[in-house]
Formats: structure tokens, C-alpha cells, sequence
């Protein structure tokens, strides 16, 4: 069960593609994020560069899964990537030409927004096309494994070569990453795919997403949650480098630390929900309400190492609640609406993006991140309770108890 997915010759090649490019991917973050810090010295300021990637997604993200429900996935995906790449490339160029200002890589987040918020759908549907439905909640777990490891693999290989190479070495190998994906792409067997449904030509584009979704009470119970998840509970980029930078004072060498154990602990959890039968709203519910839990007390501890003991079934946590939601909400939807279904979840993604980066950030920089974290946390286990007693009332209890959602 565990390995289910790896059977399928273009998941093996989709998921080896996925560990390059994440892997490069996570080197630019950490690059990105010690640019801003090094130039601003703010947290809010990186809470900012937040906020200017999902703003594309909060304006385009339907129009983007209106196109993935109508063009085939696999051209979209390729422009994505291309696109990004050179976005990587132009990073490079400010990096290394000794720019001082960080509007330049403001303008990077919003344009690399804008590719995600148009493509991103297509990316969706296309996982979704390279194994048959029975795997596919096995094949996002193990999506979710892969991009932890290429986030320990990027984050670990970024603090050694970043005294060596600075940030502009970062980038370029973010650049090259993504001849992975394309190359994969190029070599995947078209006999062997499992084509989603494409919507009729004369359907209603993002109306009839929206539609679906607000004639769906579960569907917004979830993507409510989601929302409030992921603004007060994810956005640890913000909240760790606070804390390395502030009350545990572990600096640089600190912050590379805590963002390994984090990845360490994303694996974890995309190996406990790959190796699960079913994700149900049960699993849920409880990840999220003891992952609320841990934030909240992650905010109490005293030094480093008690504070990265306590990320680690946080992290774990995160994946098997962003896997549970992504699997029950594309499961959930018609295939020809999956594409608008993806982006309605990109769209609540980006908002808890864009509210909560800066609102952690200001928070950090008002009353101190131990603060931070505890409003956040204890934010997130009042909604978690809430979503629980929502879902029994528009579903009844059943969906607490059932083996499937």
C-alpha cells in the first residue's frame, strides 16, 4: 500500500521529476528569504514577499482552473515550467549583480504567483492523470514525501553552498531543476495515462466551479478550515526565522536547523498518510486539532532544541492535513470540474497566504513570535473544533466515524 503508486511508469517518472525540482526549489526559498532578511532585517517584510505570490492566485487562480478543465494538462505544464525557470534565472542575474533593493525580488514573487495562479490547476489535473483513481490519494502522500524530502535535501544543500556560492548559486540551480520535469514529461507513455474528463464547450467556466462549490456544505466546512489553517498554523517560514533570529537567538545556523527538523517532520507525515488505508474527516480533524495544540505550546518552551523537538509532529501534522483536504476535495468533485475545484483550494491556499504571512510577521514584530505562535495556535484549535461540530451538522456524525469521508 505504501508504494502502490511507484507501479505506474509515468508516476515513477513524475516522482523522480518532483524530487529534482523541489529540491531546487527549496534552495531558492531559503535564498530568498536570507536575501530580504539580510536587506530589510524584517520579518514583515518577508511576510510581504508572501503576500505578492498569492496575490496572482487570489485574482487569476479561477481562470486558471477554468483553462486546466478545458486545454490538455500536459502543454500547460510545460509552459509553467519553463516560465518558472526563468524566473529563477532572473533571480540569479539580481543576486549576483550586487543589487541592493528588494523590490527586484518582490517582482520575481509576483510574476512566479501569476505562473503558479494559471498553471497550477493543469499541475493538479495532471498528477491526477498519471495513476488511476483507486491511487491517487496514495500517490498525493507520496507526492507529500517526496517534497519533504527534496525540502530537507534543498534546505541542507542551500547552508552549505550558500558561504560558497551566496544566494545567485542558489538560484541557478533552481533554473536548471526544472529540465527534470520537462524531460519526464517528454518521456511518459501516453498509452498508459489516465485522462480526467474535460468540461463540455459550452459549460459555464468558473461559474459552474463556484457553483459546485457553494451547493457543497461539506466542501466549504473544509476549505474554511483550510483557510484558517493555513494562515495562523503554516506560515512557518515567518515564525521560525523570528524565533532563530529572536528570543532562541541561534541566527542563521539556528534557522537552517529548524527548517531541516521541519522537513524531517513532513516526511514523517507524508509516510503515515501514504501508508493509510483511507484519509478520512476523522484523521482530519484530530491531526489538526493536535498540531494546534503543539503550536500553541511551541510558543512556551525555552531553547532551540525543545522548541525543533516540538516542530517535528507539527510538520507531520501539516502534510497529513494538506494531503486529507487535497485527496477528499478532488475525490469529491466531478472530473470535469476538478480543475476549478484545485483552483478554489489554490485560492484558499493563497488568501491564508496573504492574511496570514503578514499578520505572523507583525505579530512577530509587535508582541514578540512566542506570542505569535500562541494566538495562532490556540486560533486553530477553536476553528478545528468548530469545523468538527459543522461537518456533523451538515453530514451527520457518521462522517466523525466512517472509515471514508
Amino acid at each position: 500500500m505504501l508504494l502502490s503508486s511507484l507501479k505506474h511508469h509515468n508516476y515513477r517518472l513524475w516522482a523522480g521529476a518532483d524530487l529534482v525540482s523541489v529540491t531546487g526549489t527549496w534552495m531558492q526559498v531559503l535564498g530568498v528569504n536570507w536575501l530580504i532578511l539580510e536587506a530589510t532585517g524584517s520579518a514583515t517584510s518577508l511576510g510581504l514577499s508572501l503576500v505578492l505570490q498569492a496575490l496572482p492566485t487570489l485574482a487569476f487562480g479561477l481562470w486558471g482552473g477554468a483553462l486546466a478543465d478545458r486545454l490538455p494538462a500536459r502543454p500547460v505544464v510545460v509552459a509553467s515550467q519553463v516560465a518558472q525557470g526563468l524566473l529563477a534565472v532572473v533571480l540569479a542575474v539580481v543576486a549576483m549583480t550586487g543589487v541592493t533593493s528588494v523590490l527586484p525580488v518582490y517582482g520575481v514573487a509576483l510574476a512566479g504567483g501569476l505562473v503558479t495562479a494559471l498553471g497550477g490547476p493543469a499541475l493538479g489535473r495532471f498528477g491526477a492523470e498519471v495513476v488511476p483513481p483507486a491511487d491517487l490519494p496514495n500517490a498525493m502522500a507520496l507526492g507529500s514525501v517526496i517534497n519533504s524530502a527534496g525540502r530537507i535535501l534543498g534546505m541542507s544543500l542551500a547552508g552549505v553552498l550558500l558561504p560558497l556560492t551566496g544566494t545567485g548559486g542558489l538560484f541557478v540551480i533552481n533554473a536548471v531543476s526544472f529540465l527534470a520535469v520537462i524531460g519526464a514529461l517528454a518521456a511518459m507513455r501516453a498509452g498508459e495515462m489516465y485522462l480526467l474528463a474535460k468540461a463540455p464547450a459550452g459549460a459555464g467556466g468558473i461559474r459552474d466551479g463556484l457553483r459546485h462549490v457553494l451547493r457543497t456544505p461539506w466542501l466549504l466546512v473544509v476549505l474554511a478550515l483550510s483557510l484558517i489553517l493555513g494562515s495562523l498554523g503554516r506560515n512557518y517560514q515567518v515564525t521560525m526565522a523570528s524565533m532563530a533570529a529572536g528570543p532562541l537567538g541561534a541566527g542563521a545556523v539556528g534557522y537552517g536547523l529548524l527548517s531541516t527538523v521541519f522537513a524531517v517532520g513532513t516526511v514523517l507525515g507524508g509516510i503515515f498518510a501514504a501508508s493509510r488505508p483511507r484519509l478520512t474527516m476523522r484523521l482530519l480533524l484530530v491531526t489538526a486539532f493536535l498540531a494546534s495544540v503543539a503550536q500553541a505550546l511551541s510558543g512556551l518552551v525555552p531553547g532551540l532544541w525543545p522548541f525543533a523537538a516540538l516542530l517535528l509532529p507539527i510538520a507531520a501534522g501539516a502534510v497529513v492535513i494538506d494531503t486529507t483536504i487535497g485527496a477528499r476535495v478532488q475525490l469529491g468533485s466531478p472530473d470535469e470540474l476538478r480543475g476549478r475545484v484545485i483552483s478554489v483550494l489554490g485560492l484558499v491556499s493563497a488568501a491564508a497566504g496573504a492574511l496570514g504571512g503578514p499578520l505572523l510577521g507583525w505579530l512577530s514584530d509587535a508582541m514578540g513570535p512566542r506570542l505569535a505562535l500562541q494566538i495562532g495556535g490556540v486560533s486553530t484549535t477553536a476553528a478545528t473544533l468548530l469545523a468538527a461540530l459543522a461537518l456533523a451538522r451538515v453530514t451527520g456524525v457518521r462522517i466523525l466515524r466512517a472509515r471514508t469521508a
